[in-house]
């Protein structure tokens, strides 16, 4: 199969060629801000795009004109991505996760089981860590996993979210899903799902150790697109979760 990579300059660009070769497919190419995706798009199987949300609606309609699949690992996404998103998925495969790992995949699942069975007197808090050069924040994999928490609940996570908490802010909101984020080093990606009530602790936690587990499974994602129908997908439905 051939895959082209959208964003190829940044720090998953040389990654994601690595395990598309080690996968026994092949590199497509790649482009970058302001390089030709129509040509790269012609000669590939499947996208992978690891840019940024500026170019997203560029790549989106470039895919749905040359009728090809796209697997979204892109992060600082807002409301007005998903819409395009959605818009694209009526004529494209496109599958948009926060995070490609498959140990991500499954903490999210897990994630949703406890929320679900956990009753709202254990309160849910999401700690992240990565590397001083990330730019977004929560990162896209604690939004994630906060998302999961929330369909465990049967909530909508931007009505019962608390982020960048300083100063005399009162007490918890009952009900509602904390996030912290930390940057520091060259860390990868650390994610710590807390479940806390009276007298007693739940942690779920992954920790990235190379960018290579977040390239093995686009790899892995994109190979399973390929041969989807139209429609919007996620990491857990490549699991059959």
């Amino acid at each position: 199969m051939k895959i082209g990579i959208i964003g190829s300059a940044g720090r998953m660009g040389q990654a994601l060629v690595d395990a598309i070769v080690a996968d026994g497919h092949e590199h497509a190419g790649g482009v970058d801000k302001d390089g030709d995706l129509a040509s790269l798009i012609a000669v590939s199987d499947v996208l992978v795009d690891f840019s940024s949300p500026n170019g997203l609606e560029a790549s989106l309609d470039a895919c749905v004109a040359a009728g090809k699949p796209i697997v979204i690992g892109t992060t600082g996404l807002e409301e007005r991505h998903h819409f395009l998103i959605d818009d694209a998925a009526r004529d494209i495969p496109v599958l948009q996760t926060g995070n490609t790992s498959l140990g991500v995949t499954m903490l999210a699942a897990l994630v949703e089981q406890a929320a679900r069975q956990l009753g709202e007197d254990w309160d849910i808090e999401i700690l992240e860590m990565h590397h001083r050069h990330k730019v977004d924040a929560p990162s896209g994999t604690a939004l994630l996993l906060g998302e999961a928490a929330a369909k465990g609940r049967g909530i909508d996570l931007k009505d019962h979210s608390d982020r960048g908490r300083d100063g005399i802010t009162g007490a918890r909101t009952s009900g509602n899903i904390g996030f912290a984020s930390l940057r520091g080093g060259s860390v990868a990606g650390d994610h710590l799902v807390m479940f806390a009530s009276e007298n007693e602790r739940i942690e779920l936690v992954h920790r990235a150790e190379n960018r290579a587990i977040f390239a093995k499974g686009a790899v892995k994602a994109a190979t399973w697109l390929a041969r989807q129908k139209a429609g919007r997908y996620n990491m857990q439905e490549v699991l059959g979760l």
